[in-house]
């Protein structure tokens, strides 16, 4: 009797955090190899790569020669990727004001006291 039954297919985006997650939990650059067997079961080495080579497209992460491969390295933390997709999101919109204001005005207020001080802290930084 076969089994028809698959392993459960991940999505892209699930795919590149958990490419991501093992970069940050490397102590320096790693190459995709490394990156296949932390992530385990049955990821294709050109998978692999193909998630790499989108992030690398990204910005998310950085390569170094090493040998005839690459070591790969993650750009930023989490809240630097969350803030580079904003930033992507709101180049891609004719009208930055309009999507700003629907942004402020749909904070939290808790979110919105933050945004006022983590900007005020920027205007005093620009100012020295």
């Amino acid at each position: 009797m076969t089994d028809h039954r698959r392993s459960r297919r991940r999505g892209q985006g699930e795919l590149e955090g958990q490419v991501l997650a093992a970069l940050r939990a490397a102590d320096g650059p790693v190459t995709a190899g490394w990156v296949q067997e932390r992530l385990g079961g049955d990821l294709a080495y050109t998978t692999v790569i193909t998630i790499l080579t989108r992030l690398l497209a990204k910005g998310a992460v950085t390569r170094e020669r090493a040998g005839r491969s690459f070591a790969w390295t993650p750009s930023s933390d989490e809240a630097g990727l969350a803030a580079r997709r904003m930033r992507k999101v709101l180049d891609g919109e004719q009208d930055r004001e309009a999507v700003l204001a629907s942004f402020v005005t749909a904070l939290e207020p808790e979110d919105e006291r933050l945004l006022r001080e983590l900007l005020g802290r920027a205007k005093d930084e620009g100012e020295d």
